[in-house]
């Protein structure tokens, strides 16, 4: 059971205690990712996983989310604020949090990878043999590219990288020129490993040690001459939100650019030091820093768990992962030309469960058909080794008109869109970088045939991004469609995006920030309006994140009209299911499995029209009105119902992986009643739509 320390009245919604419910119900989400950790049914080294998985969702936090609260609470000019209340608030979860966390590494996930012959060795761990070679280890391969730094007025304190490791080491003496400088730093090189394996294995295990370890082991050899009294690693969390003004720029692609080579350096927002860091080291740095000490972490471990992903792709053990399995193919698609295929029906997608080399392939066979003219797209994360951008690239190669709206703000993606905006334009593609203000997070591609003199649209639209990568650990779907009137509408969509002219009314696709929130409201109002007449009405939708407060407001009515709706929502919700008159028809629950669910679904009874629309938008106000997004309906019945069956009733099913949300904010793991089989949804969908090895 899983609960927040801050009450707040299912009443209220006003946009100060919205923020922060938002906040506390995102690190509800990491607590539920912990109870994965700890769960002893699942695979060791993926309960490792999970751990690294809340340290990186903690780092976004802090350098997103924190660092707007603490220049927020900065602009109210230091007095007692609403920002202030919330970072405290914050503050105290994220502890808790980050204690739980080091707890359940080394309490039992350490301990119990030793005794499957994974050795995570500290130093008095180590044999002779092994701290022998440690020692030639960080001769050889660490020692030439640590630059010790001592401070003094010639050697101000030096520049730190956002999340890098680094050493703080106080001195005894004076230094070789009679100077007493009784403070240096070393930072470790970002090109060498976090985790070494030992060399001196047996065949029942592996032993490893952090590079961490190995600079403890030897940090007195940086400083031949002096004694070293105490020393710690640390780690400074930065702002990473990147900031232009779009309005003013003329160019922002290069503003962007600039702004990249300062992001490592932002405003320091969180230290985390070594669990036996002297008090007066880590005031020193909370000083260097000017970190507030509510931000100071001591950890009893690495500061960057995240790095331990290492050691489970280092351990060989099948028996300690996840089984694995094969994405399927749709078998319409088996050595057919896909337009032939979308000619005479449509092609739905789930993945991870089906691959996404039929989307990848969608755009190889535009980019070779001689008949295809056109071919335009959108994207947000893509990565930076991609096949379908090599596609669209060689399609632009071949003389084909081919439109790119890439997204220069996506966070932590900024980089690698650049670097691919610059070689489709050096290839002849129009790329163009959406709206300003307005992030551009649809998820559409259109190819436009020329086939006997007539022009024949073709058209993907997805829930998720176009990156082959996360398509195996996100659940997302995708559609695939020479539908006359959804591919028409998505080449207007994107006339609108590269004109700026005011998009022509759609009938098919909800776009936002047009029409999008006006729709949804409208289909769960027509759910009141039904139940008020006496019929059966329903709404089921799954998301990542439910925060929009005029929507909830909306769904607050129809539960009081008599809607049944249930909710699946991952992450943040503000919305409180079960309040006797107010929500109590409404359910709301969320999945936390092997996959990471992805896919938005909206589902509206409708007196048995059966609407279901698939979106890249979540219900925030962010995703309705601060960007481009669109929701596309599934149209044929029979794909139509395989939403539904894949996508949203094995997830009302699930007593395995589901977390039931309470009115007081309260999450409960569900468990199977008495005599009732055990069911996971994700399980369920690799075993009906994949197979395994």
């Amino acid at each position: 059971m899983l609960k927040k320390p801050v009450s707040v009245k299912a009443s209220s919604h006003n946009n100060k205690l919205s923020f922060l419910d938002r906040d506390l119900s995102q690190l509800a989400f990491n607590k539920r990712v912990l109870a994965q950790a700890e769960d002893a049914s699942v695979p060791l080294l993926e309960r490792l996983r999970y751990l690294c998985i809340v340290s990186s969702n903690l780092d976004e936090f802090f350098e997103v989310r924190i660092a707007s609260l603490m220049a927020k609470n900065h602009d109210a000019g230091g007095k007692a604020s609403t920002f202030a209340d919330e970072m405290e608030a914050t503050d105290q979860e994220c502890h808790a949090i980050v204690e739980r966390q080091y707890a359940i590494l080394n309490q039992e996930i350490l301990p119990q990878c030793a005794s499957h012959g994974i050795h995570l060795l500290r130093h008095q761990d180590r044999t002779p043999a092994q701290r022998a070679w440690v020692k030639a280890y960080f001769d050889r391969e660490v020692r030439p590219l640590l630059t010790p730094i001592a401070l003094d007025p010639a050697h101000p304190f030096p520049q730190v990288m956002n999340k890098s490791l680094n050493f703080i080491v106080e001195l005894s003496g004076k230094d070789a020129f009679g100077r007493g400088s009784s403070i240096a730093i070393i930072k470790a090189p970002r090109v060498l490993p976090r985790v070494i394996q030992l060399p001196d294995n047996t065949k029942s295990g592996i032993s490893l040690c952090l590079l961490s370890s190995v600079i403890h082991a030897n940090i007195t050899d940086m400083f031949s001459g002096r004694e070293v009294l105490s020393y710690s690693q640390f780690r400074v969390t930065r702002n990473s939100d990147l900031w232009v003004d779009e309005e003013e720029v003329k160019n922002l692609r290069q503003a962007l650019k600039s702004e990249l080579q300062g992001r490592q350096f932002g405003v320091a927002v969180r230290l985390e030091v070594a669990k036996g860091c002297p008090a007066n080291l880590s005031d020193f740095l909370l000083k260097q820093f000017s970190i507030h000490k509510n931000r100071l972490y001591q950890v009893d471990g690495p500061v960057n768990m995240v790095r331990l992903n290492e050691l489970v792709d280092l351990a060989s053990q099948p028996a300690l992962r996840f089984p694995s399995f094969q994405q399927t193919l749709p078998a319409k698609l088996a050595n057919e030309n896909i337009f032939s295929v979308l000619t005479k029906s449509d092609v739905l997608l789930h993945h991870p469960y089906q691959s996404f080399q039929p989307v990848i392939d969608f755009i190889r066979a535009a980019a070779d058909d001689p008949k295809v003219v056109a071919i335009k797209q959108t994207i947000y994360r893509t990565g930076m080794n991609s096949d379908l951008m090599e596609a669209l690239i060689s399609a632009a190669t071949h003389g084909k008109e081919v439109t790119v709206i890439v997204e220069l703000m996506a966070r932590f993606d900024e980089e690698a869109n650049i670097n691919w905006a610059d070689r489709l334009e050096r290839v002849g593609a129009q790329v163009v970088y959406g709206i300003v203000g307005l992030k551009t997070h649809a998820k559409l591609a259109l190819v436009i045939r020329r086939d006997n003199k007539v022009l024949q649209y073709f058209a993907h639209l997805g829930t998720g991004n176009y990156n082959p990568a996360t398509t195996r650990f996100y659940t997302d779907f995708g559609l695939l469609t020479a539908n006359r009137a959804i591919t028409l509408e998505v080449n207007e969509v994107f006339i609108h995006l590269t004109s700026l002219t005011k998009p022509k009314r759609l009938t098919q696709l909800w776009l936002a920030p047009f029409a999008m929130q006006k729709e949804f409201i409208k289909a769960i109002r027509n759910e009141a309006r039904i139940a008020r007449a006496g019929r059966p009405a329903r709404i089921i939708a799954k998301m990542n994140a439910l925060i929009d407060d005029s929507v909830i407001q909306a769904l607050y009515l129809a539960s009081q009209d008599g809607v049944k709706i249930d909710l699946i929502v991952r992450g943040a919700c503000t919305l409180k299911p079960g309040v006797p008159g107010m929500s109590s028809n409404i359910k709301v629950r969320s999945i936390v499995g092997r996959f990471l669910e992805h896919s938005r679904i909206y589902y509206f009874r409708n007196d048995l029209a059966h609407d279901v629309y698939l979106a890249s938008a979540d219900w925030m106000n962010r995703n309705l009105f601060r960007r481009i997004e669109v929701a596309f309906p599934v149209l044929d019945k029979q794909l139509k119902q395989r939403v539904i069956n894949e996508g949203l009733n094995p997830y009302l099913k699930d007593n395995l992986n589901a977390w039931e949300l309470d009115a007081d904010g309260t999450y409960t793991k569900r468990k199977p009643r008495s005599k009732q089989p055990s069911f996971g949804a994700q399980q369920y969908l690799m075993n009906t739509l994949g197979t395994s090895d």
